[in-house]
Parts: C-alpha cells; structure tokens; sequence
C-alpha cells in the first residue's frame, strides 16, 4: 500500500473520530452555554445533535420547545438563522428576559449523524420548525399525517416578528422583541399562588442547591467546627433532596469529602491545599453539570434583586421536612439549624434564624411537629420582612411578602384573621395545614419531574406512599449503601462514611508501599 494511500486512510480516520468525538461530547454541553468565536454574537438557541437530542429535552424545566430543522448548506437556513436568534434571546441563556418558558433548539440535519433523527421527525425541507412540549419530542417522532399529536408544525415563521406573533397566539402571550429582563411585568406568567406551579419549582430547588455550595466553598467555610455539619447537612440531602441528580451527586461529594476538605488542617490550609488541587463544584457538581442553570422559574421576582436564591432555599428546607421519618426529626432540626448558622452569609438573616432555633419547643418527636415549626418560623420571617420592606419600599411589586399559605390556596387552612394591638392574628387550623405543606412541598413538588419513580405514581397512592418511593436513585455502590441506611436513619450514615474513607486510605497506603 503507496503512502498517499496511508495518508487518505489516516485523514478519513481522523474525520470519524472527530464526527464521534463531537456526538459524544454533544450531550455535556450546558443547555444555557453561550459561546463566543472572535466577533461572532453568541448563540441563543441550543444545537443538538442524535446524542444529546433525548436528555437535553427530557430534562428541561421548560413548558415548551421549539426545534428548528436545517442543514448548513442551505441558504435560506443562514439567511434565517438571524431571525430564529433573536426570538431565542428572549428565552434561552441565563441572560434570557423570559427563561424556563421555550426552549428553542436546532438540529443541523446535513450531518450524518442526524440522519436517523431527522428521518425520524418526518423533514421534508429546510428549515423546518416543530413546536411541543419537551418531553414529547425526547419520547417519539412526529408524523404530519398523525392525528392528536401535541407537537404541531410551525407554519408562519419566516421573519422573528412573525414567529414571535405565532407563539403569543399559541400560548395566550404578548412578548415583545424589544422586551428586556424584568421590565416587562404583564409578560410574567408564573404565579406561586396557582398550585400547578409549585411542581416547577424543583428546578429552582437543584439551584439553590448548587448555588449554596458554590457559596461554601467560594467563602471558604469549611473550618475544622463547620465540618460535622455540613457532612450531617450532605447525609440529610443524599437521604432526602427531592432532587434525583442532587441526591446522586451529593452522595459523591461525600465519598470524597475527606480528600477535598481533609481533616487537622486550618483553614488557611485547606484553602491552599483546594487552591492547588482541582475546582471542587466543578469536578462534583452537587446536581450535575447542567445545574446551576443561571436563572429562576418559580422563585424569579419582577425584579432582579428579589426572590431568587433564598425563595430556593426555604423551598428546599420545607422539601426536606415533609420527606423525613418521625425517628429524624430533631436530629434534622439539629442539621438545617446548624447548616443555616454555618453557612448561609447573610449576618442578619443568620442571627433571626438562629434565635428561632433557640426558642423552638425540642425535642421534635414526630414529622409534623418539625414541618409545622418550619412552617410558622418561615411566617415570622415573612411578618418581619412585610414591615421592613414596606418602611423602605423594597419589596416586590409584584410578588410582596406574605403570609402563607394564602386562603386561595388553602381555604380550609385559615380559620380567621383580626387585629389584635397594632398588629393582624391569624388563626389556623393546624391539621389542614400539616396537610397542604405535605402535598405542596411533597406530590406537587415532583409531580412533574422526570423521573421514572415518579411519573408512575398512581393517583390513588397517599402522600406518605410518594415520599417513600422517591428515595430510589443509581449511585455509586458505597453511595447506595449509604442512601438505603439513610432512608431508616440519616444519622447512621456518619459511621459509614467515615469507615469508607479509613478504608480507601488504608488500600491507598498498601498500594503505595507495593511499589515502593
């Protein structure tokens, strides 16, 4: 065989490991990246391919999903490309005015490796846009002759002002292109008092999640006193974050927590020991790679100072209190008020807090004592803030403090309110309550969360049945054993984790000595 004929050969091999390498690696991107190349504009709609197609649109938070249909050579693709981004701007990357409502996507079906997948959504011509909600297109095809199909053909696109006008009549909207972030209050169109909303909340759960342990390690707290409890607040969300991702990646946070943080050094030298050794939420992302996503669903305020990340948090804390068992109440008690005392940067808020904590009624023996404790410490929280923003005007207008759960969403909770001084009482029917807070931050809560676990719950099974069944979850094998000794006692799980370690140490040190 001639060399130009081992040349062409390498040439083409290389070609088919770039073309693979680029499927592979497709499905990793971040659905809210943003990529710049020299002086191009970054793009606003995400590119999929055969191999990140299913799970980016399985797993995104978004009502609805556009994906645009085009091949590279065609003209009238490049020419249109302009149009379709300046809608997606609207809607995608964590700049987005309106994030977590379309996710407008594109699929480039000139390559080879989307062959299957476009033949597989019946495209004719370019470019072609079909419109659904995101899991129906990760789930089957589409079909023009298919009847009752809840992905349609967009057929009035051409310029951005015209797709624009097709969505607002789809969806009942009135988006603007000259829109622009947290201006446009009539456009909003999520409501924490519409019941539905709550089970979208679970993305701002993940966010809050990851967005607290961004803030541990980026404040470097994690001094010798704050170690337990934040291994103790890492066992309580392996056990019991409704988060499926969040659970798994915590659990590996925790296998190697001793490697990250390790035990009789200061501060100061942990932090040079990290600074030398590998980004922590990079390398163990707590709820994955894709998260944290840059934006709110159900906790985004009208403003870009309210709501957010302490709206997540709360959120994640009642989430918490209505999964545990009663045998774990106190010692969850314990957790989330040493994690708060801790952790969370804000002075103020801190010191309230923890003066709840000190004043609480412990121990808490049952379930429902510790999620109605919650419950009424998140209200006095509420109280306090409803009169400080009100004498400074720094609330939000649109979604001001209150107190919760409102008579809309709760009638029977409320039995009746009066003043009483200079202030409003209010008189609760504490069962009905306990109620609503478990099936709001429970079922409702995951209700629409992909996960297997989940979506096949029968409507008849009770709350406590939905609790229980959602702690499945494939991790590691030392983090499975670690969950499943969970689920009976979170407390327990210390003595596994630190056996686990001593172990990997001890293997690690007889493997060094071998090749000695």
């Amino acid at each position: 065989m001639s060399l130009s004929t081992y040349h062409h050969l390498f040439l083409l091999f290389l070609l088919l490991v770039l073309e693979t390498f680029a499927s592979a690696v497709g499905h990793r991107r971040s659905v809210l990246r943003s990529l710049e190349e020299g002086n191009r504009l970054p793009d606003y709609a995400v590119d999929l391919n055969s191999s990140s197609f299913e799970s980016v649109l399985k797993e995104s938070p978004a009502s609805f999903a556009i994906v645009e249909f085009f091949a590279h050579w065609c003209p009238a693709c490049r020419n249109y490309k302009p149009h379709y981004e300046k809608v997606a701007k609207l809607f995608n990357g964590p700049n987005a005015v309106h994030p977590g409502i379309i996710l407008m996507t594109r699929v480039d079906c000139a390559m080879k490796v989307n062959t299957n997948l476009c033949e597989k959504f019946s495209v004719g011509h370019f470019p072609m846009l079909l419109w659904g909600p995101p899991p129906k297109f990760s789930l089957s095809g589409w079909d023009p002759k298919q009847e009752k199909s809840e992905i349609i053909a967009i057929d009035d696109a051409r310029t951005a002002e015209r797709l624009l006008n097709w969505i607002n009549k789809r969806i009942g909207s009135s988006f603007s292109l000259d829109d622009e972030k947290y201006e446009n209050e009539d456009t909003f169109p999520w409501n924490s008092t519409v019941p539905e909303q709550i089970a979208r909340a679970i993305y701002d759960v993940e966010e809050a999640t990851a967005q607290a342990f961004e803030i541990i390690v980026a404040n470097k707290r994690i001094g010798e006193g704050a170690r337990a409890p934040l291994v103790k607040f890492f066992q309580l969300l392996v056990a019991h974050h409704p988060s499926k991702r969040c659970r798994k990646g915590t659990a590996e946070i925790l296998i190697n927590f001793d490697d990250l943080w390790p035990s009789g050094l200061s501060i100061d030298l942990q932090n040079v020991s990290l600074s030398h050794g590998q980004d922590v939420t990079k390398h163990f992302p707590i709820c994955g790679r894709e998260v944290p996503r840059g934006y709110w669903i159900f906790c985004r305020g009208s403003k870009n100072d309210t709501r957010g990340y302490s709206c997540g948090l709360w959120i994640l804390l009642h989430s918490l209190s209505v999964r545990i068992g009663d045998g774990e109440a106190q010692l969850t008690f314990t957790v989330i008020c040493e994690f708060v005392h801790n952790f969370f940067t804000c002075e103020e808020c801190r010191r309230h807090f923890q003066e709840m904590c000190s004043s609480a009624p412990a121990p808490f023996n049952t379930t429902r004592a510790l999620v109605l404790w919650l419950w009424r410490s998140h209200n006095i929280v509420n109280e306090r803030l409803m009169r400080e923003e009100k004498e400074l005007e720094t609330s939000d207008p649109r979604y001001p403090k209150m107190i919760w759960p409102p008579k809309k969403l709760c009638p029977s909770c409320l039995i009746s309110v009066g003043k009483k001084g200079s202030g409003m009482v209010t008189d609760w029917n504490e069962d009905e309550v306990y109620k609503f807070l478990m099936n709001y931050y429970g079922r409702s809560l995951i209700s629409s969360y992909k996960d297997d676990s989940i979506t096949n719950i029968r409507k008849d099974e009770s709350v406590d049945d939905v609790i229980t069944t959602t702690h499945a979850v494939a991790v590691p094998v030392g983090a499975a054993l670690a969950i499943a000794l969970a689920s009976c006692a979170f407390g327990a799980l210390a003595c596994f984790w630190r056996t686990q370690q001593k172990n990997r140490k001890y293997l690690h040190q007889l493997h060094s000595l071998k090749n000695v």
